[in-house]
């Protein structure tokens, strides 16, 4: 996880905040990669709250687990892993809106914005990254002292999780399609290479795929490399022999 420390800004200009959020959705538009989208609404959440800590999870199958963050002062603790289904992770999951987290005698007190307290304010706000009602990641937002929540604030930062939404989504999905591509380019490879085995060495296709597994297993390499040095090995010796 990547982290940052910083003098927080308390003084937005709200002059600035369409121009910034404009900027993140040009990001998500326009291709930018995904961790430099993060890092721009990190920065326009604590340039807009002024908060002490700011750290952005992103989901990993059924838990959010800590991507970037900013704070200012010393920290020592790694931020926690939140299971999806248990605790305020639970409550953006189901109610995909930002959330006021307090705790009274121990027990965490979980609010949503109609009952967050104008005076003295929260200490903490969690804002749920969503796509297709999906809960993808949060963003969570702490103070030293307590703070009042405008409801302007809380629209900007509930537009700020729809903006990040769909771009965890798009990322998740450009892996998935990455490693399908990789699995196909294997699969081809070691088809012709188990090709190659049965027309040279007379093996049946159950036969030339087990040498190909024996041979990946005593040089400790991937099939897929096996067959590329028997597909290489057998152009070589196809082209010399073209030479003669």
């Amino acid at each position: 996880m990547d982290t940052d420390i910083f003098e927080p800004e308390r003084t937005p200009d709200s002059s600035c905040e369409v121009d910034l959020l404009h900027r993140i959705g040009a990001q998500v538009a326009n291709g930018g990669t995904f961790h430099q989208t993060l890092a721009s609404a990190v920065d326009f959440a604590v340039w807009l709250v002024g908060c002490d800590e700011c750290i952005a999870y992103v989901r990993q199958g059924a838990e959010l687990v800590p991507h970037l963050s900013k704070y200012s002062g010393d920290r020592t603790e790694e931020p926690p892993k939140l299971p999806i289904r248990r605790g305020y992770a639970a409550t953006l999951a189901e109610d995909r809106q930002p959330v006021a987290v307090s705790r009274s005698a121990g027990s965490p007190t979980i609010k949503h914005f109609t009952a967050w307290s104008t005076n003295p304010g929260e200490t903490f706000v969690s804002v749920p990254l969503l796509a297709r009602s999906r809960l993808l990641g949060a963003i969570n937002l702490r103070h030293r002292q307590p703070r009042p929540y405008s409801r302007r604030e809380f629209k900007l930062l509930a537009s700020l999780g729809h903006l990040l939404g769909p771009d965890i989504l798009l990322s998740e999905l450009e892996g998935e399609n990455s490693q399908l591509q990789l699995q196909l380019e294997t699969r081809k490879l070691v088809e012709r290479g188990k090709g190659i085995l049965q027309r040279d060495l007379g093996l049946t296709e159950e036969e030339a795929y087990v040498t190909l597994q024996r041979q990946s297993r005593q040089t400790r390499k991937p099939m897929k490399d096996v067959a590329q040095a028997i597909i290489l090995s057998d152009k070589v010796r196809q082209n010399f022999l073209q030479v003669e």
